[in-house]
């Protein structure tokens, strides 16, 4: 017997979760979204998989660009994850006044300055999951921006700090 799909989403709200913000910059505009969905798949060669929702824009735009930035939010960043968590959210450069960044050499894609970790990534393949896709990004390049800070996490939905 299937789970039942508010089941498996109350059991996995358990789960704490890093919380990455993506960015992609197309001909047009910056854009940007909160993920939690995000893993490791493989070190040689550098692999990270994010989960995102197959309707969903951010999806598309990563398809039509075919690259993206990830920045490994510090717990001092939570506004930050709770402005593109939002429906409706305008242009990343928008929601990012007054926040340092820098761009991507391979992406172009905004990297926050304050972030755990950046990574500069091309899209590798695309997997349907579901009500989601599973977007395999290639790391072209990656750093360590503030290797003491506290990472953020998801927990109950949630954004908190690690005690």
């Amino acid at each position: 017997m299937p789970v039942d799909p508010s089941d498996h989403a109350a059991a996995l709200r358990q789960y704490a979760a890093g919380v990455v913000l993506m960015t992609v910059q197309d001909d047009i505009d910056d854009v940007g979204t909160t993920v939690t969905s995000v893993m490791s798949v493989s070190a040689d060669p550098p692999l990270v998989a994010v989960g995102l929702g197959a309707a969903g824009y951010p999806r598309e735009v990563l398809e039509e660009v075919g690259s993206c930035g990830l920045s490994v939010l510090s717990a001092d960043q939570a506004i930050l994850a709770s402005r593109f968590s939002s429906a409706g959210r305008p242009s990343a450069r928008h929601l990012l006044e007054s926040v340092p960044w820098t761009r991507g050499a391979v992406s172009g894609a905004i990297l926050l300055d304050g972030a755990l970790t950046t990574l500069d990534c091309r899209l590798s393949s695309v997997v349907g999951a579901g009500d989601h896709v599973i977007a395999l990004l290639s790391v072209e390049a990656a750093e360590v921006r503030a290797p003491e800070a506290a990472p953020l996490l998801r927990l109950r939905g949630r954004y908190t700090a690690p005690a």
